[in-house]
C-alpha cells in the first residue's frame, strides 16, 4: 500500500467530516503550506513568467500539482514542472481565474478547488495579525489554549528554521491590565518579523481559534523580559535552516518573488 502523504490524511478527515470546518481549515492549511510540482507546457529557463498546462473542465480552466513528483510522473511521464509551495502557487494564481487540481488521477486527495477557493487561500494568507497592548508587566505560565492551536503552531514553527533562534509561548498581563497570550520570537534575523507574525496568524486561522487569541513579540536574548518567559513559557526549538543552494533556483522556490503566468 503507498504511504499516505501530509495532504491524503487531510484530504481524508475532511471527506469523513463534511460539518466539520476546521477539518476543512485544516486541509487547506496542508495545501498552503506544501510543496507541490506545477504541471507546465515547456521547461523554464529561470527567467520571466512560466506556462502551466492548462486543462479545461466544464466552464473553467485548471492548472495541475501534484504534492510528489512520482505523482505528477504518473499522470504527465516525463513532464516540466515547477516546485513551490502551495502559498506561493495560490498569491501567483491569485485574480487569474485558473482553478487548481491536485493529485488528479493519482492519488485519494485528488481535487479540483475552483478560482474563488484559489482567491479565498490567497487573501486568508495575506490577513495580517493586529498590534498588541503595550508593555508586558507579567508573564505566566500559559492556559486554556486550545491543543489545535498548539499543534498548528508547532508545524508552523517547523517550516520557520533559521528566521529565530527559538520561541516561547507564554500567558502575559500587559501594563494596561490586559491578560492575552503571547508568542515571543526570540534573537529573529531582521526583516523576518512580518513573515513570522504571518505564520502565527495562519495558525490561528486554520485551527479556527479567534484571532485575538495569541499575540506576537520579538526579542532579543538579552531583554530583561527572557528570564521570565524562559521560566514560565512552553519553548519552541526552530530548526536549523537548511543549507543555501549556489546553483540557479527553482521557479517559485523564491516566497519573495513568486512565478508569473505567462
Amino acid at each position: 500500500m503507498t504511504e499516505q502523504t501530509p495532504i491524503d490524511l487531510a484530504h481524508a478527515a475532511m471527506q469523513a467530516a463534511p460539518d466539520d470546518d476546521n477539518a476543512r481549515l485544516r486541509f487547506f492549511e496542508r495545501v498552503a503550506d506544501g510543496e507541490w510540482f506545477l504541471l507546465l507546457e515547456e521547461e523554464h529557463d529561470g527567467e520571466g513568467p512560466i506556462s502551466p498546462r492548462v486543462f479545461p473542465v466544464e466552464a473553467d480552466n485548471f492548472v495541475l500539482a501534484f504534492d510528489r513528483e512520482q505523482r505528477l510522473a504518473e499522470f504527465a511521464g516525463h513532464a516540466p514542472y515547477a516546485a513551490m509551495s502551495g502559498r506561493v502557487l495560490a498569491e501567483m494564481l491569485a485574480g487569474s481565474g485558473y482553478g487548481l487540481g491536485l493529485n488528479l488521477s493519482v492519488a485519494p486527495s485528488e481535487m479540483l478547488l475552483p478560482g474563488a477557493a484559489v482567491d479565498w487561500l490567497h487573501a486568508t494568507l495575506g490577513n495580517a495579525p493586529t498590534e498588541g497592548h503595550g508593555k508586558a508587566e507579567e508573564i505566566f505560565p500559559p492556559a486554556g489554549l486550545p491543543e489545535a492551536l498548539i499543534v498548528a503552531l508547532d508545524a508552523k514553527l517547523a517550516i520557520a528554521g533559521g528566521l529565530a533562534k527559538l520561541v516561547y509561548l507564554a500567558g502575559v498581563k500587559y501594563e494596561d491590565g490586559v491578560r492575552s497570550h503571547l508568542l515571543a520570537f526570540v534573537d529573529q534575523i531582521p526583516g523576518a518579523e512580518d513573515a513570522l507574525a504571518k505564520l502565527v496568524s495562519e495558525a490561528l486561522i486554520f485551527s479556527g481559534v479567534e484571532a485575538g487569541a495569541l499575540d506576537v513579540a520579538f526579542f532579543k536574548s538579552s531583554d530583561p523580559l527572557c528570564a521570565p518567559l524562559a521560566r514560565f513559557g512552553l519553548r519552541f526549538d526552530l530548526p536549523e535552516p537548511e543549507p543555501i543552494s549556489t546553483g540557479p533556483s527553482a521557479p517559485g522556490m523564491d516566497p519573495n518573488s513568486p512565478p508569473k503566468l505567462r
